[in-house]
């Protein structure tokens, strides 16, 4: 447990998921006061979703930490977030169920972190993902997370583990990349333009890619053209 002297503790935690579902890992980082990171943990999950991974990791934070200190968490998810801030009391309200009347999916998950959250002075803060001049913490879990599910191994400051790699590993059965002229074509025969990454980053099917690769917009941010194609965006 973190000191009870402290003020406030400020923490990252994020989750991956190479395939969605795929291999998939959790992790978490506690910083000092001057937000280096001093403790950390990660661990492997199997085949699961990036959702699943992302609460996890949320869930496996609030477990190692002092409920009775100030907690600010940053996380790259919104799913996440909005699943434990906003959504959850109507779900509550409603047996559990979303507003379309189905079962809120993770419900397991959620109903733990909702417990762990109550009477706990908790603020949650998004910082966009793989960013250049991004917030170290969320990217330090990020790659911590990316090694878990890659390598499917525990690992963590109480394990004398060396801090997570820069670069995540990509799976070897990644899917072929399309060549530099392809066109990605939207759900009811329109077209995308792709272009070259200028930088490195992560699609949102857990898989990494290089700066000059080619990407498309997606959903929920740039990525690989296939996984544009599969989503049907």
């Amino acid at each position: 447990m973190i000191g009870r002297m402290r003020e406030r503790v400020v923490a990252a935690c994020d989750g991956a998921s190479k395939g969605n579902p795929g291999p998939a890992g959790w992790a978490w980082v506690v910083a000092d006061e001057g937000e280096t990171p001093t403790r950390w943990e990660a661990g492997p999950l199997g085949r699961a979703t990036n959702n699943v991974a992302e609460l996890t990791a949320l869930e496996r934070l609030l477990t190692a930490t002092d409920p009775d200190v100030p907690l600010e968490i940053r996380m790259d998810s919104q799913y996440a977030m909005k699943a434990v801030t906003s959504w959850l009391p109507g779900w509550k309200r409603n047996g559990w169920k979303t507003s379309a009347g189905k079962p809120v999916a993770n419900q397991d998950l959620v109903v733990r972190i909702d417990e762990l959250l109550d009477g706990r002075a908790v603020e949650f803060r998004y910082v966009p993902a793989h960013q250049v001049d991004g917030d170290p913490l969320n990217d330090f879990a990020d790659r911590a997370a990316s090694q878990a599910a890659s390598a499917q191994q525990p690992a963590g400051s109480g394990l004398g583990s060396p801090e997570p790699p820069s670069a995540p590993d990509v799976p070897p059965t990644a899917p072929r990349r399309r060549s530099p002229t392809a066109r990605t074509t939207r759900k009811g025969g329109g077209s995308a333009r792709t272009l070259k990454a200028k930088f490195p980053g992560r699609c949102v099917c857990g898989r990494a890619y290089a700066a000059g690769e080619q990407i498309a917009k997606n959903a929920q941010g740039w990525g690989h053209p296939e996984c544009r194609t599969a989503d049907g965006q």
